[in-house]
């Protein structure tokens, strides 16, 4: 219904923002992440991605600083047993760059570390978004199967951060076009961010 919201950001605090927006004041719910995105920018105008959430009880909006986030919500919330809370606990410990990474490299410990999500849970994060993007892989007949889906090499960030552009929507072609002529000796959540850039161009 809302794909963004762009007004004055009347204050940012704890898991809420509220802005302004031609008079009216749209409350929305945030990551950590995204408050810190927020910091400092009272009575400016910023703009927020939004995703609107309608339960029986309540009519909830999510606001994100960047389309990647919200993608990432909604991917998260495509996970069994993972509602909307606990995918915004995911997010206010990690960026997109990192949750993709952390599923490419099948680390569910670092997932776990988000408020209310347990080991399993985040097995679970882990285990269906490498199937989503094993399934993502076989419709688009590529060549990936599961040498592509296991951990990549130690210290191999370009593999690292070509999986984490998949888990995050791209297809294996883009990931690679994005990658290109990047230096492979930063790390892969640097990758990452510089390949979201060349892909957005």
């Amino acid at each position: 219904m809302y794909y963004y919201i762009s007004g004055k950001l009347v204050f940012a605090r704890l898991s809420t923002a509220v802005i302004d927006a031609g008079g009216v004041g749209y409350k929305l719910t945030i990551s950590a992440t995204t408050l810190g995105k927020l910091s400092g920018k009272e009575g400016q105008n910023v703009l927020l991605y939004t995703h609107l959430s309608i339960r029986e009880d309540a009519h909830e909006l999510f606001g994100f600083y960047s389309e990647e986030e919200k993608n990432t919500f909604q991917l998260l919330t495509s996970v069994s047993g993972i509602g909307p809370k606990a995918a915004m606990a995911i997010l206010s410990v990690m960026t997109p760059e990192k949750l993709a990474i952390a599923v490419a490299t099948g680390d569910a410990k670092a997932i776990s570390k988000a408020q209310g999500v347990g080991a399993k849970s985040a097995a679970r994060v882990v285990l269906e978004l490498k199937d989503k993007l094993k399934a993502d892989i076989t419709a688009a007949g590529e060549d990936g199967g599961d040498d592509f889906l296991s951990a990549p090499a130690p210290g191999n960030n370009l593999a690292d951060a070509e999986a984490a552009l998949m888990v995050l929507g791209y297809t294996k072609q883009e990931a690679a076009y994005a990658l290109k002529g990047l230096d492979p000796k930063k790390d892969a959540e640097t990758l990452i961010r510089e390949g979201l850039k060349k892909l957005m161009k």
